[in-house]
């Protein structure tokens, strides 16, 4: 069995540096919601060096909500704004001698064009302009339905966050919102493997207990057999 590990990255949380060698794959923030075009640059780089697969992580430009606010926002909007984004860590991967791979919405958009037509179509239309790059999300999702016939889906699962039973993630002002142990991280990553078919498993960047608690589920996954690999 194979699992794509990715975080997100970029985003000035200072633990990037120890994290990277850990995962598969770096959604790495085009600095609108977190982070700057050092945080950036410096993501990119040790990606490139560590021979990781590299993602748009476009956002709100909400920074004192970190992109975790939900916002109303026409569907022109939304396009121009991922598409910028998109564009923007695109031009600092070539000079960093990588390229982008793939685009995984942050926060609040990412919420949105999960489940409402009208933020999934203008994050699909910016990833289609941009050379059909693939673009990860919840499985079974308004997203993943837009997504057919028009770029490449990868259904992804979270490590670190509890489900509602619609499979929609529980909001993080709930105080069940989140895992804390590596061996629940894990038993819930193989359900979301075998029964939504989930080909890229998330833990955040963001949080004080990051770097223990990804080395923690990327030895508990490699005990259990599981093989590490980036999804592209």
């Amino acid at each position: 069995m194979e699992i794509d590990l990715n975080s997100d990255l970029g985003e000035g949380c200072g633990h990037d540096a120890e994290i990277i060698p850990l995962v598969t794959s770096a959604n790495i923030s085009c600095g609108c919601h977190a982070g700057d075009i050092y945080t950036a640059a410096d993501a990119l780089v040790l990606a490139k060096e560590h021979g990781i697969a590299i993602g748009a992580h476009p956002g709100y430009a909400d920074r004192e909500h970190f992109g975790r606010r939900e916002l109303t926002l026409g569907e022109d909007e939304i396009t121009r704004l991922v598409l910028r984004q998109i564009n923007a860590l695109h031009v600092m991967a070539q000079r960093a001698g990588t390229a982008i791979r793939y685009v995984k919405p942050h926060g609040a958009l990412y919420n949105q064009a999960c489940r409402d037509d009208a933020y999934a179509r203008p994050v699909i239309r910016a990833a289609a302009l941009f050379s059909n790059l693939p673009i990860m999300g919840l499985p079974k999702s308004r997203l993943e339905a837009l997504c057919l016939g028009q770029v490449p889906f990868v259904p992804e699962g979270f490590a670190d966050r509890r489900y509602l039973p619609d499979g929609s993630l529980v909001p993080r002002s709930q105080p069940d919102a989140f895992v804390t142990d590596p061996d629940l991280a894990v038993r819930q990553a193989e359900r979301l493997i075998h029964e939504q078919g989930i080909r890229s498993l998330c833990v955040h960047g963001d949080n004080p207990q990051a770097v223990a608690f990804v080395h923690a589920l990327r030895d508990a996954l490699v005990r259990r057999g599981i093989v590490l690999k980036a999804f592209a």
